[in-house]
């Protein structure tokens, strides 16, 4: 039997949903500052704005996804070797 530590697909969907959603409202936060800024109808700045925004955004998620991953394997890993452990005292 072999079993992994690894966190489950639902987490790992999770996260790219969260870094998605994140870019997609960074994105749209920036543009709207930026085009309420703007009085001459720059939209090309605005877009850049959204778009550096959006990265930004996306990026800061990401790092607190994978985070939060690496410390969910490190605590899946950690009951494994105590279960492990246990069952090599019961035996």
């Amino acid at each position: 039997m072999t079993t992994t530590s690894a966190p489950k697909r639902i987490a790992r969907v999770l996260a790219v949903l969260s870094i998605l959603l994140a870019g997609a409202c960074g994105g749209l936060v920036g543009y709207a500052v930026m085009d309420l800024q703007c009085h001459d109808g720059c939209s090309t700045a605005a877009g850049f704005v959204g778009l550096a925004s959006a990265v930004g955004c996306a990026a800061g998620v990401a790092v607190v996804a994978v985070l939060a991953l690496r410390a969910s394997t490190e605590w899946n890993e950690r009951e494994a070797r105590e279960r492990a452990h246990q069952q090599r005292g019961l035996t």
